[in-house]
């Protein structure tokens, strides 16, 4: 007999796609969505779109075989909350609150787990995908919608929607313990990583996460996560202190396990100093509820739309400003290169990095053909969010264009979340032009969901 929970959620996916069928024919389908973590604006819609806004459910937790199935709407924050209480997590949980499951595994999704479980994608055992035909597929890595299933990470809903997947978990301790490693040269830091990284050990103990920060050429510093099950303390920066910041006036400190997941999500990394919540005064007043990536977001998305903000600038008279709103994946052997080229070029920092490899290395190992990483290679991720003046000559666009150009010329790749400026062929070879052919050909025979470059860079 079917399960109150399994019935319900049924009834949810009969509901999507009776709103796929009330799309006339030769239309093409977007979501309809109350929120979103991509930061590209999208032309305006004219009719009514795919409504996925209900498929916001945690199906069933399961601490012994360590797996859970999770609607494709659902929240990390919700995620987080219902695998907690049974002590466990996804291997991978990125950064921010409101990043949906469905979201992370049809686009890219990393955190300071990542240089060992590599990206959520990986920790997929099977889902449910509606297809650009209406049909709902379950897609496995070995089964009949094998070729579906490697292509759908990175394929940002080109492809169809997930409506149900079910993830590995892991167990978890109560609390984390956090080094914090100070290195005066970029060149130093590049190979900190690797050695930590390859020995997932750092003076006498585990190294369980890793990422980074470079404040300057001369002041980084990597992050090294632990275990443990006791604390002498724990810090609170979901209020008045601000994470970031103590990077630089502590040299260790310790988490509960919740607080780490969500360490960057109070200030949105430190995205929240153009919302002036950094300055002391203010944020006295700014009840903590707000204090959050999703508020943040809602603010920058309004500004989009109205530019209240960049008018009052130009009324001051200071110089236009391009959004530069990236994270790049470069092999870790020219991290050092590629930062010091964009500290030169580029006037934005504090830059977050966050090594990666993919979970599975050697002959015969899965391949993700719309984001294609050397299984043998460990990358940084390498994450830049601000915006950078115009030059007198330049235009709008041209800091990004630079920015994919050094990275393509450094063997890397960029997140598609963001602003993309790639010319179609130099796109299609980048993000596996050819098998993505034939898999939205079999997926989505009418071209019913716009393709990954209208959506990337035709900002569909």
């Amino acid at each position: 007999m079917m399960s109150a929970v399994r019935a319900q959620h049924e009834a949810r996916v009969f509901a999507l796609q009776r709103s796929y069928n009330a799309i006339p024919a030769g239309e093409q389908v977007r979501l309809a969505k109350s929120t979103t973590n991509l930061f590209r604006p999208r032309n305006a819609a004219t009719r009514p779109g795919l409504d996925v806004r209900d498929l916001t459910h945690v199906l069933d937790v399961d601490p012994v075989g360590l797996t859970c199935e999770v609607e494709g709407m659902t929240t990390y924050e919700d995620l987080v909350d219902a695998t907690l209480a049974v002590g466990c997590m996804p291997l991978v949980v990125p950064q921010l609150k409101t990043i949906t499951i469905g979201g992370a595994v049809t686009g890219l999704g990393i955190e300071s787990t990542s240089f060992r479980n590599g990206l959520p994608h990986e920790s997929v055992l099977e889902l449910d995908i509606l297809t650009g035909a209406g049909e709902v597929v379950t897609a496995t890595p070995d089964g009949e919608a094998a070729d579906l299933f490697a292509a759908f990470a990175n394929s940002y809903g080109s492809l169809g929607y997930a409506t149900r997947l079910k993830i590995q978990l892991q167990r978890v301790h109560r609390y984390v313990h956090l080094r914090h490693i100070r290195y005066t040269s970029l060149e130093a830091i590049q190979a900190a990583i690797v050695q930590v990284c390859a020995d997932q050990f750092y003076d006498g103990e585990s190294v369980d996460f890793v990422d980074g920060v470079v404040f300057s050429a001369d002041e980084s510093y990597l992050v090294l996560g632990s275990w443990t099950d006791s604390a002498p303390y724990t810090s609170d920066y979901t209020g008045q202190q601000i994470y970031y910041r103590s990077i630089q006036e502590r040299r260790e400190d310790y988490l509960t396990v919740r607080d780490y997941l969500w360490r960057w999500d109070t200030d949105w990394f430190w995205c929240s100093r153009a919302m002036l919540v950094q300055n002391p005064t203010f944020r006295r007043f700014v009840p903590k509820k707000y204090l959050r990536s999703d508020v943040y977001g809602k603010i920058v998305r309004f500004e989009d739309r109205h530019g209240w903000y960049t008018a009052l600038e130009r009324r001051r008279g200071e110089p236009e400003k391009e959004r530069v709103v990236q994270d790049v994946e470069v092999p870790v052997e020219r991290t050092a290169e590629f930062m010091r080229w964009f500290l030169e070029n580029v006037p934005i920092e504090p830059i977050w990095l966050c090594p990666i490899r993919l979970r599975d290395s050697g002959p015969g190992a899965r391949t993700w053909p719309l984001y294609p990483m050397d299984p043998e290679q460990l990358y940084v991720n390498i994450g830049f969010w601000s915006k950078a003046p115009i030059e007198p000559g330049r235009q709008d666009g041209d800091v990004n264009r630079d920015i994919e150009r050094v990275v393509t010329e450094l063997g890397g790749h960029k997140s598609l979340y963001s602003d993309a400026y790639y010319q179609e062929d130099a796109f299609w070879e980048l993000y596996g032009g050819e098998q993505y052919d034939v898999v939205k050909k079999r997926w989505d025979p009418d071209g019913r969901l716009p393709d990954l470059y209208e959506k990337a860079v035709g900002r569909q």
